[in-house]
């Protein structure tokens, strides 16, 4: 491939980019405007011209996905030694190397968790403190960290950024001290401290910070709108005052200001290299103008001055449909119906996506699409190459790779080898065991797309630990569920969006401006991540027969462009005025809930609260006899959420039955009798105690 040819298919600004092969050079581009496109060849560019040295080229971004797609990129461009990590993996590869030589010794362990650190602290300090409290103070931790926040500076900075730490202040100074003392102690080092070491080693050793930067040249980074203060220590550490620095970012699609990403590191990089070449991306090749449009309504009236109005280059497509439902089940209920609509007009069940704020909003649509027979995968549950049944295919693959012979077909082998963990002909019904069958069928299809091409069964294997490494997953059939957060970067046919409420979107706890516009944010990336159809909908009420006092978001007023269209529902009560969302309390505590579960059980999940643990386990005993018998999913009946709402509201009549979340009518006319029976039992228990 000549360097011309690189070039070749890009629209002017990708042009542009691709041909500005030293720095600086900053690429402001919008969401589907072919950024990786952009970069990737700019990069080709650059070394098959012999502007740069393949090796001498550092590519940097934040997923290893994301790593992984720039490779396979450069691979097929014809520049496969190019470099492209992320910041904790090339830091961590200097590191490692680095250490034995000049500090001596083993180089300290890595630690995935933080937790099992946090529960030595606690127990050292005294505290009993329940694990979701120490995962979110390990969260708290990370947001010091990557902001240069020591232990004892933590309180002050946590109360000027107008954080809400989840126990006192002081105890998590307390306890990130200890953390770090135990840290230290063990010779282990967290994703943080990769970071700082890598830098530190190259302040205070000259010989590795010449050795880094003879060897890297060219910096790319990617994402850049999510840089964080320690990652842009450690970018600077690497350039050591030079500017072959390209960054590609979007400040429209920052939403990781709590965990301490800043976009004015991208906002502000004119002022940092005065000399920088800036170039803007905006024609849209994701979505149709529909979606297009309505993306750029909702940034109209952002407070930002870094705006980009995007301009879509496909055909027309529908226009985005917004739906008002009575409760959450009834908008449960609807996606579910319009999925089916959508699939049964021949839109893949994997190109279509189901996106919310918080992931507790997940659990009425998993019911929901169980209850509907809709196959679903939820997003950031698990990681595909590392479910039990992939990793139990995958060794058998393996040593089935190492004693094949030449007249083995790839397709038939796996097939065979797949049967016998359980992939069968025809999809169970639902839950584990129909997400089961979906991950051995990713992989007997991804078997048959490479037959076609001519692979082995030692290819296929290379391939599945080559996507093993870049978290590199063969698409499942089924609708994805993903909070927001974890839908960026992806695309689908269809996306709905829901839960679009005052108080959801944005989150109840945003009160800032520069927290409510960041919540803006959010949905603007929920929204570009549809490619045709678009549904943005909302529920009046929280449980079925509520008080219907919710209102839309505040960031849709003025563009659905008319009355919101009235989805059907169960209820044919009148519409009553909309007012502000009423927040839902603990009963324990007082303390504002935002979790769907938190909200459902009415208390916060760490409060205490007394609760007949015989009537649970009698519930529990009943909805596994009840699922046997239907042959469903134990969570269709009642989830475990569900179930501890009885069991500690112990309901007496059908209303306080129809009270609690997740029971409406139709379960109420199911199940009712055998519930309050249960009920009705355990009160008797206790009266004859």
């Amino acid at each position: 491939m000549e360097p011309a040819d690189v070039l070749a298919g890009l629209d002017p600004e990708q042009r542009e980019v691709a041909e500005a092969v030293r720095g600086p050079v900053c690429v402001l581009a919008g969401a589907g405007t072919g950024k990786t496109r952009a970069i990737t060849h700019r990069i080709a560019h650059a070394v098959r011209s012999g502007a740069v040295d393949a090796q001498g080229v550092l590519a940097v971004t934040f997923t290893t996905r994301a790593a992984g797609e720039l490779r396979q990129r450069l691979r097929a461009l014809g520049a496969p030694g190019v470099q492209a990590r992320t910041f904790h993996a090339a830091a961590l590869r200097q590191l490692t190397y680095f250490w034995p030589r000049v500090i001596g010794g083993d180089p300290p362990a890595v630690i995935e968790s933080k937790l099992p650190l946090l529960i030595s602290a606690s127990r050292h300090l005294g505290r009993d403190l329940e694990r979701s409290e120490l995962r979110d103070v390990a969260s708290e931790i990370e947001w010091a960290k990557v902001t240069q926040i020591s232990p004892e500076d933590y309180a002050e900075a946590s109360r000027k950024a107008h954080r809400t730490p989840p126990i006192p202040a002081e105890d998590v100074v307390r306890l990130y001290d200890a953390y770090e003392t135990i840290r230290r102690e063990r010779h282990l080092i967290d994703f943080e401290t990769i970071l700082e070491l890598t830098a530190a080693l190259m302040t205070e050793h000259r010989e590795v910070a010449t050795q880094i930067r003879q060897q890297y040249r060219y910096f790319v980074v990617d994402e850049y709108q999510d840089v964080n203060p320690l990652q842009k220590l450690l970018l600077d550490t690497w350039l050591g005052g030079r500017d072959d620095l390209c960054v590609v970012g979007d400040p429209n699609q920052t939403i990781y200001s709590f965990t301490g990403a800043t976009p004015r590191y991208l906002t502000n990089f004119p002022v940092e290299y005065p000399d920088a070449a800036v170039i803007r991306l905006v024609r849209d090749y994701r979505s149709t103008p529909q979606v297009v449009s309505l993306a750029n309504r909702v940034l109209a009236a952002a407070r930002t001055p870094h705006r980009m109005s995007l301009i879509a280059q496909r055909p027309d497509g529908p226009e985005p449909v917004f739906a008002e439902y009575d409760d959450e089940p009834a908008e449960a209920a609807g996606v579910a119906r319009a999925v089916r609509r959508l699939a049964d007009g021949g839109v893949p069940l994997r190109e279509i996506a189901v996106l919310f704020r918080v992931n507790a909003q997940s659990e009425a649509y998993e019911q929901a699409f169980g209850e509907a027979g809709i196959p679903y995968l939820v997003r950031g549950a698990d990681r595909f190459f590392e479910r039990p049944e992939v990793r139990q295919a995958v060794v058998l693959l393996r040593g089935a790779a190492r004693s094949a012979g030449a007249d083995d077909e790839l397709a038939p082998t796996v097939h065979h080898i797949l049967a016998g963990v359980g992939l069968t002909p025809e999809p169970p019904g639902g839950g584990k065991a129909r997400e089961k069958w979906e991950s051995l069928k990713a992989l007997a299809d991804l078997a048959e797309d490479m037959a076609a091409e001519g692979a082995d069964l030692a290819g296929f294997v290379a391939e599945l630990e080559r996507r093993a490494g870049e978290q590199h997953a063969p698409p499942v059939e089924g609708v994805t569920l993903a909070s927001l957060h974890a839908a960026k970067g992806l695309e689908w046919d269809a996306v709905f969006l829901v839960g679009a409420t005052d108080g959801m979107l944005p989150i109840v706890y945003a009160e800032t401006p520069d927290q409510i516009e960041e919540e803006r944010r959010l949905l603007y990336v929920g929204v570009t991540r549809a490619r045709v159809h678009l549904t943005v909908s909302w529920a009046l009420a929280r449980a079925q027969g509520g008080r219907r006092s919710r209102r839309p978001s505040r960031f849709l007023d003025g563009l659905t462009g008319r009355p919101a269209a009235r989805a059907r529902s169960s209820s044919s009560a009148p519409r009553e005025r909309r007012q502000a969302a009423v927040p839902v309390s603990c009963r324990v505590c007082a303390k504002t809930l935002v979790a769907a579960a938190e909200q459902k059980l009415g208390r916060c999940a760490t409060c205490p609260v007394d609760y007949d643990e015989a009537l649970l386990e009698s519930l529990k005993a009943w909805r596994t006899t009840v699922a046997k018998e239907a042959k469903v999913p134990a969570y269709v009946v009642f989830t475990d959420v569900t179930l501890q709402a009885i069991a500690e509201k112990a309901p007496a009549s059908e209303q306080d039955l129809l009270s609690i979340t997740g029971v409406g009518r139709v379960k109420l006319e199911r199940y009712g009798d055998a519930v309050l029976g249960l009920c009705r039992d355990a009160a008797d228990r206790t009266e004859n105690a």
